[in-house]
């Protein structure tokens, strides 16, 4: 069933592919800053379609991807995690959306001493946060997550650069409720021997993607527990979460892409 949702979003004012952090991005190859913010545009509408509650960050000049708010805080029960960037030419991000959280009444804001880049690698299950490493956020992040949030942490490690974050190759697809587990969506070939044994063991239900999907960035989706919002290129994703009973919704998200991003990336939740 949907559920209400709570997003923080940032327009791509300044969208750019100025420098290479990821395998995704090329600066030799032209952006289209304006066909840009209409993809993000028509996703905030999307969401707000829905129901949901979407709130926007002011942009900043000179920061190209802060369009991508999940990379810059984790939330859960009102409490906030906020991030550290590994790459330089992001860091200044995690201010802005520190000081976005203390100005609008989460006065107990906490800023992470270890690399961590939110829920580009934290995914809520509504009983475990999932956390993965391998490339950006590191892997004593993960306790230091523990201890802030109160939640416990599993962590999964990433093996494959095109899949450099954790919300580039999982998503959940429905948090666990007191009734029902959670439910995610995975492409496997994206983490290790070890992290898939423990990914099929807590989801033995899963929704496995395959490489189609996830090459489109089709496992940076967004779902309020029955509609998912997929980059519109997740075809072969979009019917098989058909099959469970999902309302899949295709967005193009081609030029945020560029920039190694899709729905989910562009897209940080707040749970009160």
């Amino acid at each position: 069933m949907p559920t209400p949702r709570h997003y923080l979003m940032c327009p791509p004012r300044y969208f750019a592919v100025d420098y290479a952090i990821n395998p995704w991005m090329d600066p030799t190859q032209p952006v289209d800053r304006d066909l840009a913010l209409a993809q993000w545009t028509r996703l905030r509408d999307t969401y707000r379609s829905f129901g949901h509650t979407v709130d926007e960050i002011e942009p900043q000049p000179g920061l190209p991807d802060m369009v991508f708010a999940a990379n810059s805080g984790t939330v859960v029960d009102s409490q906030v995690l906020g991030s550290r960037f590994r790459a330089p030419e992001r860091s200044a991000e995690a201010e802005h959306f520190r000081r976005w959280f203390v100005e609008h009444g989460y006065r107990d804001v906490i800023m992470p001493s270890k690399i961590n880049e939110a829920e580009g690698d934290f995914a809520w299950t509504g009983r475990v946060l999932l956390a993965g490493t391998g490339f950006r956020t590191d892997p004593e992040a993960h306790a230091e997550a523990q201890e802030a949030l109160g939640v416990p942490v599993v962590s999964l490690r990433l093996t494959d650069p095109r899949y450099y974050h954790l919300d580039t190759a999982l998503f959940v697809l429905a948090e666990a409720t007191d009734s029902a587990p959670a439910q995610v969506a995975y492409y496997p070939e994206a983490f290790s021997p070890g992290s898939r044994r423990v990914l099929a063991r807590l989801f033995p239900d899963a929704v496995r993607a395959d490489e189609a999907d996830a090459s489109c960035l089709g496992l940076n989706g967004v779902s309020d527990g029955h509609n998912v919002v997929l980059p519109g290129e997740a075809t072969a994703l979009a019917a098989r979460l058909a099959e469970r009973g999902y309302e899949p919704v295709l967005v193009d998200i081609s030029e945020l892409r560029k920039a190694g991003g899709g729905p989910k990336c562009c897209t940080l939740e707040i749970r009160k």
